[in-house]
């Protein structure tokens, strides 16, 4: 097993997977780790058989212990040659000794709802939880069988959205900071958690990556040449992925997401791409308005999954024993993972206080 840390040799493997995303990048891992985080790319090969995994190794305050994570949005590993009867055994110990010679006690990572061959590598590996499903939009069907797996609603929505809103390419500094403090204000007003906030530096980094390959795409009022709202797409390998976005509060009577999402499902089909992932509802709920917005796309769904592996048991569990004993309440039910993190999030962080147009 080897832990590769280099861009060029990370870049390199990676480019050589059919089925890997941005979120798999070294860039993607760079801009979204936190002060003391460590990037690492997990490597495995045996035979004609390879295996990536990409993590963030972080510190687990107070002790000399560790855990891996990934970085937000859709990961897990990837695969070459994997067939439906793959034995990971071997992959198993040789994961196993990188884990525990790294005082790695617990491993998190959200799955990638498009790659196969994820549920076969990890098979008795801990375990894989199901956090509801994504919408998928499929753009190798034509312009009018995509529209007609539209809401009726939608499409008349759309259409006086038209007139209202001009698409642009909103990378200029004066729209990307607009989409910044638009951004910010909506995750305040639904009260977001701390992990969905990001800084300045975030979104410029983000953007300027060859790696990732996002685009901001603005909606500007034609009558007042006001931004009005904007998204981020990424397109890599035969995915587009509706990354972030936000809609300034005087506009969302009209909300000009339904226009942008639609304009770059046209784009995505234009350019061969073959899905758009919408993504799900608020922490993978299917009953939310986050969902039954995104659900008036399509009704192609596609199963979203995490994987959660307690690595040393004795270790996980005494963690949980201290911090209990600290009077801190643990949701044991919850499927937050791993359980000892669980409200560390949100501590001493007033949401309303939180400027993402800083460095931060």
């Amino acid at each position: 097993m080897l832990a590769i840390e280099n861009r060029n040799v990370w870049s390199e493997i990676i480019d050589q997977c059919y089925q890997s995303d941005f979120y798999h990048t070294y860039d993607y891992h760079i801009i979204s780790k936190k002060e003391g985080d460590k990037p690492v790319l997990l490597k495995y090969s045996h035979g004609n058989t390879h295996i990536l995994l990409p993590l963030l190794i972080r510190n687990i305050e107070g002790t000399d212990l560790k855990d891996a994570t990934s970085v937000y949005g859709y990961v897990g590993p990837l695969g070459k040659n994997i067939g439906t009867d793959f034995d990971n055994e071997e992959f198993r110990r040789q994961l196993d000794n990188y884990l525990r010679e790294n005082k790695i006690i617990s491993v998190f990572s959200r799955l990638h709802p498009y790659i196969a061959n994820q549920h076969q590598i990890l098979k008795n590996i801990g375990k894989i939880v199901s956090h509801g499903k994504v919408v998928n939009i499929d753009l190798t069907k034509s312009e009018e069988e995509q529209k007609k797996d539209y809401k009726r609603r939608l499409r008349t929505y759309i259409n006086k959205e038209i007139k209202e809103y001009e698409i642009i390419d909103g990378a200029c500094e004066k729209y990307l900071d607009s989409f910044i403090k638009t951004y910010c204000e909506n995750m305040k007003r639904v009260n977001a958690k701390p992990s969905y906030f990001f800084g300045k530096n975030y979104f410029y980094e983000l953007l300027a990556s060859g790696q990732i390959n996002a685009e901001l795409m603005a909606a500007i009022h034609k009558d007042s040449g006001e931004f009005a709202g904007g998204a981020i797409f990424t397109k890599k390998g035969a995915t587009m992925q509706y990354h972030l976005s936000g809609v300034r509060a005087k506009f969302f009577h009209l909300n000009p997401i339904k226009l942008l999402i639609d304009h770059a499902k046209t784009i995505g089909s234009q350019e061969g791409f073959t899905n758009l992932n919408l993504g799900g509802g608020l922490g993978g709920q299917e009953k939310d308005s986050l969902f039954y917005f995104k659900s008036g796309f399509s009704k192609d769904y596609r199963e979203f999954n995490s994987w959660q592996y307690i690595v040393d048991e004795p270790k996980y569990n005494q963690l949980l024993r201290e911090k209990e004993g600290l009077e801190e309440p643990i949701d044991r039910s919850s499927c937050f993972f791993p359980l000892y993190r669980q409200n560390m999030d949100s501590d001493d962080i007033e949401i309303s206080e939180i400027n993402c147009l800083s460095n931060d």
